[in-house]
């Protein structure tokens, strides 16, 4: 199944739509490739592992020095904390409204999402919503396949659905038909008019932390650097692998009519988003690692906000809406 949008007496619906591939010849949108090229694959696998190995180098050979404990405390916890603002929030509640939570809960997630640097969530919304409106075809604000064949083609669509899209299309759709629903919420509004207090705070609580915990200025400037720009870098770089890695390299449990994938190692960090093809199949499903090995941390926060009250209406599909999804081959 894919997500669409409706619009019924003036508001935005996202329903669900069948998973057919459509003729894109007599439609006249680009087509994907039957599979990703072995050149994409390289790329895309460099691109997965090198920066971790890379981070964790760093914090090796700077342990004790540049790097101690109570950083690596932070930058982990914070690293969670808001990302789950991101998975949880901005995309499983926010976006695709996979379960309904009190206001309080809701206030929190928005203002971690925000914590993240990766836009106001009324922004975040409608891009998303209109990537799963037009995913993989023309409109897709952040496809890596509307950029040309070959090597040429494949390095533009990588650089273009992982960072470029951020410079050209980002925020482009911030219409009613895809965010009523947050516009006409005060709350919301509110939120978002704060979005740069929201960076501004991401940025001094591990200062403030560091310099409490280590008793000196110069150590919340290094907790400052680790917790707050490098973890910002390091989640911001692990969600935007979703739309490019997660487009292009991985496996396909079910067919859908784009080119989603899915991709364990997206998943260990970013929390069960990795498991992509599986949310394009089933997009309102809180629930993304649908599979028994499929790890999900986010659907996991979301089953013990239920438990405590704090969770409810959550969606997920149906054994019988499993049966009837076409497999892929």
């Amino acid at each position: 199944m894919m997500s669409g949008v409706t619009i019924t007496d003036g508001r935005p619906t996202l329903v669900d739509t069948p998973a057919e591939v459509p003729d894109a010849s007599r439609l006249g949108i680009a087509t994907a490739r039957e599979r990703t090229s072995r050149v994409s694959q390289v790329v895309t696998l460099v691109a997965v592992i090198v920066p971790p190995l890379g981070l964790f180098m760093a914090m090796g050979l700077l342990w004790g020095v540049g790097f101690r404990l109570t950083d690596l405390v932070l930058f982990a916890v914070l690293y969670v904390v808001t990302g789950l603002g991101i998975t949880v929030g901005y995309h499983r509640y926010f976006t695709h409204r996979s379960f309904e939570t009190v206001a309080a809960v809701k206030v929190a997630l928005a203002v971690l999402g925000a914590m993240t640097l990766q836009g106001p969530v009324t922004q975040w919304v409608t891009d998303h919503r209109k990537h799963h409106a037009r995913s993989d075809q023309e409109g897709d604000p952040h496809s890596p396949h509307l950029s040309g064949d070959g090597l040429v083609g494949t390095i533009k669509g990588l650089w273009h659905s992982h960072i470029g899209w951020m410079f050209t299309t980002k925020g482009m759709e911030r219409s009613m038909s895809y965010g009523r629903d947050l516009y006409e919420d005060r709350a919301i509004r509110v939120i978002d008019r704060c979005y740069l207090l929201w960076v501004g705070l991401s940025l001094a609580v591990p200062f403030l932390l560091g310099a409490w915990i280590g008793g000196s200025w110069s150590l919340g400037v290094e907790a400052l650097v680790w917790a707050g720009l490098i973890r910002i870098f390091a989640f911001e770089h692990s969600t935007f692998a979703v739309n490019s890695i997660c487009h292009t390299f991985g496996r396909r449990a079910y067919e859908a009519r784009d080119q989603s994938r899915n991709n364990w190692v997206v998943a260990l960090l970013v929390f069960g988003e990795g498991w992509h093809n599986n949310h394009h199949a089933f997009p309102r499903s809180a629930r993304h690692g649908l599979g028994g090995r499929q790890l999900d941390p986010s659907w996991w926060v979301i089953r013990g906000l239920e438990r405590v009250k704090l969770a409810r209406a959550v969606r997920l599909p149906t054994p019988a809406q499993i049966a009837r999804t076409p497999r892929a081959a």
